[in-house]
């Protein structure tokens, strides 16, 4: 059987589910944001005490695929009402992870300020060194990313995914260099999480368009509008207890 013929063998059912999956895992509520940030901080706190066993769970915990996925869809169906909203939450995630980085790093570390020691980190400084192999390594994660997605029997392979790329522990690390006042670690960090996003967005992209995905845009504005639906009618039944206990 051809190669590229094979992503067309696909069933249309395991597609529709995959996209509702995806769109589902990049909506930007309260479980996005509040699992983004338990994620960034175990590996801040791994990253400080040196710790690749802490990294590695916090990269288990972290829900950032979800957006980088969507993204990907999202061009390879050019739905621009998907690419914002994903990019959106991309964007605020990062935001927020950076944030709490640094806050943890500040409030936990004094005792390596100016000594060097976190400078001297081995696994801190392996996620400020981003090389031409890191994006191949992406591109190879993104490839498995999509293809597991679509398939149900595979779907529980995307945890292994998330580890081989290591999307949280580079944002980590740029919070403890912002909060180290290192601006070459956080500078190297974050293009090291760059690249780990564009070599995923791209062969995911590559991935989504053999399977000829463009044709479930319909579905895919469905869903997004439902899940803006139910974030809305969350956060009215929070606003509601508030006003109730005032």
């Amino acid at each position: 059987m051809n190669f590229f013929t094979r992503f067309q063998t696909i069933a249309e059912v395991d597609k529709e589910q995959a996209i509702s999956s995806m769109i589902e895992d990049a909506t930007p509520d309260f479980d996005f944001f509040y699992l983004t940030v338990l994620s960034v901080l175990m590996a801040s706190f791994g990253l400080l005490a040196g710790s690749e066993t802490i990294v590695i769970g916090s990269m288990l915990l972290a829900p950032i695929m979800g957006p980088v996925l969507a993204l990907a869809l999202g061009l390879s169906m050019s739905n621009h009402s998907l690419i914002g909203r994903s990019v959106s939450s991309l964007g605020r995630a990062t935001a927020i992870a950076v944030g709490a980085s640094a806050l943890a790093a500040l409030l936990f570390s004094f005792g390596s300020f100016g000594s060097g020691e976190v400078a001297s980190n081995s696994i801190i400084f392996a996620r400020t060194q981003p090389t031409l192999l890191y994006f191949v390594v992406a591109i190879v994660a993104g490839l498995a990313a999509a293809y597991t997605v679509v398939q149900p029997h595979l779907s529980s392979g995307l945890t292994g995914v998330a580890v081989a790329v290591a999307l949280i522990p580079p944002l980590a690390v740029v919070g403890i260099g912002i909060a180290h006042l290192n601006l070459p670690m956080a500078a190297g960090a974050l293009v090291m999480y760059l690249v780990n996003v564009a070599g995923i967005v791209f062969a995911a992209m590559l991935s989504f368009s053999l399977m000829d995905v463009h044709g479930k845009r319909k579905q895919a504005d469905s869903k997004i509008a439902q899940e803006e639906h139910r974030v809305e009618v969350e956060e009215q039944k929070v606003e509601d207890i508030k006003n109730n206990v005032e």
